[in-house]
């Protein structure tokens, strides 16, 4: 319950978003081979950013 305000860091902030991405990766690796390997690059550039921090 204290921590129901508090602000997540900007690491935090990239970790769910690429986790998000990730999960978006797969689900059009199913569909569309091309837009999901987009996206996994996309996910790796956030992983980098994540790294860099």
């Amino acid at each position: 319950m204290f921590g129901l305000f508090k602000k997540k860091s900007p690491k935090e902030i990239l970790e769910v978003k690429h986790k998000k991405i990730l999960e978006e990766a797969f689900k059009l690796s199913k569909s569309n081979r091309r837009a999901s390997d987009e996206k996994y690059a996309e996910a790796d550039a956030i992983l980098k950013q994540i790294e860099q921090l």
